[in-house]
């Protein structure tokens, strides 16, 4: 029997606005693209298959939970460039069983030494370019790996190392949303020296299921597992880079290189109905997932249902105070101390709630006041032992800045871009100086226990996302791998380059995957929001919760990326 257009047309609505789901599954919520995955011995939760296999093996070997995440990072840098690689930076949280205690590791680099801000004053500059030699700072991975390496490895790092060096000589299938990036980032960033030859094969990006080598990364990996981290930072890969962005009209030099050193740092956390939830704080955002958590627990949001207008509403009106304070106070702590004990307090979460009304979305709020002195790769691993590492690793801006030093097979990232050219701003640009950076590692613990070690990825979408999995989690009773699922909501504060810590000015733009009701669409635009419907920029997660019980694991990794979590 046909329809008319108009029953046709809202039976189409209907579907469109019911839960997002992969299929008719005969177990599992209705937000789950799959099943958790369930094992006793280790697990490696990565946005890549072969990457998740690489870590995997080596717990199988008697590698410890950092080795594994070493050698599943090294991985991604080959196998995901338009996420990562040995050019960027790198955040950790890794609980160690042991001592049963959290240990925050900061490995972003720092600004050229030689470039001032009145250089960009004097060069007509308003802001800092994307791309080119400008953006780029040090890079911190590689000393990052040592320094886990170095307190909580095992395995040798040349053996981390070996699987990636074998792939890249040999060869892989590029996966499918990996080959879409890489082909939209191409049009960008050939201009840039080194990057259509290390980077393309006849000037176009690899298409999916194509084999892909990258000998000049092996090289590199493998002067780094013979020499170390001082190989990278003060042998011929420094030199290299320093030449290659002296001829190219940068500035990063081989004393930046030489001089970088990441830090040990504590994660701060805050309470969530009994969870204790833990990110690191500045130059990081992390600590913008926590204040959103002290605001949203003072709603009874159980009560009001994922996806009811209550949920999404309140939900971004805690993003837009938190977010305000992050546009003024976050930056490199060595030049501008945030007041993070007072900004995750539980007083100051009661007092910012008293701007938000039920009926009406904010359109501008001020920062808080105080007295204050002065595309990316997230991945998990868990082995034996109990002990966990959440990994986060990005170039920024999907490949970076385009810069690829010339035969050592990486690209630079463009961190530096986060920097704003305003003098008297927290983040304002300085010589030898942490940008602003969006990712962030996270963790939860319940009663001192570990409980959950997961991330998301993307620019902005970060905090919003972490705050999201724990809700999901805690709130609505989502098993993991639904959490993650689940359509995401992301609020666009401003019409700055992507990632840009600055204040709203109009109330912004909420993003809602599909999967919300048209009534809570709706329900939204009458409190004042603005809606639109978007896909492609809601991050990608990965997760590894124990079960403190039976002490299993549990993996998950969204369908959002080309992930696999798997264990033994």
């Amino acid at each position: 029997m046909f329809r008319s257009a108009p029953a046709l047309l809202a039976a189409c609505l209907a579907v469109a606005a019911a839960p997002a789901s992969a299929a008719d599954r005969v177990t599992g919520a209705a937000f789950a693209t799959r099943s958790e995955v369930l094992a006793r011995h280790g697990m490696v939760a990565t946005s890549h298959p072969l990457a998740t296999q690489v870590g995997l093996d080596v717990l199988k070997r008697g590698g410890t939970a950092v080795d594994a995440a070493i050698a599943a990072n090294a991985a991604l840098g080959l196998m995901e460039p338009t996420g990562n690689g040995i050019g960027g930076d790198l955040f950790a949280i890794v609980w160690d069983a042991k001592t049963k205690k959290l240990h925050g590791y900061n490995g972003s680099g720092r600004s050229p030494k030689a470039l001032t801000l009145q250089w960009f004053k004097d060069n007509g500059h308003t802001k800092i370019p994307p791309y080119g030699p400008l953006p780029v700072s040090t890079p911190g991975a590689v000393d990052g790996w040592f320094a886990l390496h170095g307190r909580f490895g095992k395995l040798p790092m040349k053996d981390l190392l070996a699987p990636t060096i074998t792939y890249a000589r040999e060869g892989f299938p590029v996966t499918e949303l990996i080959a879409y990036y890489w082909d939209r980032s191409v049009p960008r960033l050939k201009a840039y020296p080194g990057f259509l030859e290390q980077f393309t094969r006849d000037g176009r990006a690899p298409a999916k299921g194509e084999i892909w080598t990258n000998t000049n990364l092996a090289s590199t990996l493998e002067a780094i597992a013979k020499g170390g981290r001082d190989a990278f930072y003060k042998g011929r890969i420094a030199r290299t880079i320093g030449d290659y962005m002296k001829a190219s009209g940068g500035f990063l030099s081989y004393e930046d290189l030489a001089t970088h050193q990441g830090e040990w740092i504590e994660p701060v956390s805050v309470n969530y109905r009994g969870y204790d939830v833990w990110e690191l704080p500045p130059n990081g955002q992390g600590i913008a997932a926590l204040q959103m958590l002290n605001i949203l627990e003072g709603y009874d949001l159980k009560s009001y249902g994922f996806g009811s207008p209550e949920h999404v509403h309140l939900f971004v009106e805690a993003k837009k105070l938190a977010f305000e304070d992050r546009a003024k106070y976050y930056a490199d702590p060595a030049f501008a101390q945030a007041p993070v004990a007072q900004l995750l307090s539980k007083d100051y979460a009661t007092e910012r709630r008293k701007l938000i009304s039920m009926d009406k979305a904010i359109t501008q709020v001020d920062p808080g006041e105080f007295k204050t002195q002065g595309d990316t790769i997230y991945m998990t691993t868990a082995d034996r032992w109990g002990n966990m590492v959440s990994l986060i690793q990005s170039n920024y801006r999907g490949m970076g800045s385009g810069m690829a030093p010339t035969g050592l097979g990486f690209i630079l990232q463009d961190r530096g871009e986060m920097f704003v050219l305003k003098d008297g701003h927290a983040n304002t640009y300085a010589p030898g100086k942490r940008p602003f950076h969006t990712i962030i590692p996270g963790f939860v613990t319940k009663g001192g226990e570990p409980w959950l070690s997961f991330g998301v990825m993307g620019g902005d979408t970060q905090p919003q996302g972490h705050a999201a999995i724990v809700v999901n989690l805690v709130d609505f009773g989502m098993n993991l791998q639904e959490a993650g699922d689940a359509p995401r909501i992301q609020h666009d504060g401003s019409t700055s380059p992507e990632g840009q810590a600055v204040p709203m000015t109009d109330g912004g733009t909420i993003e809602l995957e599909t999967g919300f009701d048209y009534a809570t669409v709706r329900a939204l635009m009458r409190k004042g929001h603005r809606v639109r419907f978007a896909d492609g920029s809601f991050g990608g997660y990965q997760a590894i919760a124990r079960d403190p019980a039976s002490k299993v694991y549990i993996g998950a990794s969204e369908g959002r990326k080309d992930g696999q979590a798997a264990g033994y």
